[in-house]
């Protein structure tokens, strides 16, 4: 275990929040691994399953992706036959994503892994905290939070 780098008040909010959702996917990742799904596969399902069958387009603006960055994501879930892409039944020239049987089931047999995830988590971080962070994050990721900095300096303030 490498020695414990000190906290730095300094640090970019980018870099804080991209070193902790890669460690975050470190700790999800090996607690799914029995079920052969990482933390972002599985939130693709997810997405997929709540939205039903929705576009492209729609997954990607609901994940806060970028459409090639879903389509290499979505490429091995295509493969391993958790999901296709159908035609539209209204448009034949738009594709919608679908969860197969296989990967209903699969999100099912990831979901008790995924709350032991969530749990330890919550037992490490604290449950109130927990609650809180999603909140806050939810912030950052809406589009009111790009929209706001987006805005010249000043502008936005809060």
């Amino acid at each position: 275990m490498p020695p414990s780098i000190p906290k730095d008040p300094l640090v970019c909010n980018g870099a804080a929040l991209r070193k902790a959702t890669r460690r975050l996917t470190q700790l999800y990742d090996t607690v799914l691994t029995p079920c052969g799904l990482s933390i972002s596969q599985r939130s693709i399902l997810v997405h997929i399953e709540r939205a039903g069958s929705p576009t492209m387009t729609e997954l990607a603006y609901a994940m806060v992706l970028d459409r090639s960055a879903l389509a290499r994501n979505i490429k091995p879930l295509e493969r391993d036959g958790y999901v296709a892409q159908v035609a539209d039944e209204q448009d034949g020239r738009i594709r919608r994503v679908e969860l197969t049987a296989s990967g209903r089931a699969k999100l099912t047999e990831s979901n008790r892994l995924w709350r032991s995830a969530q749990n330890r988590f919550e037992d490490v971080y604290g449950k109130e905290r927990a609650a809180a962070l999603r909140v806050a994050l939810a912030e950052i990721y809406s589009d009111e939070f790009a929209d706001a900095f987006a805005q010249p300096r000043g502008a936005a303030r809060r």
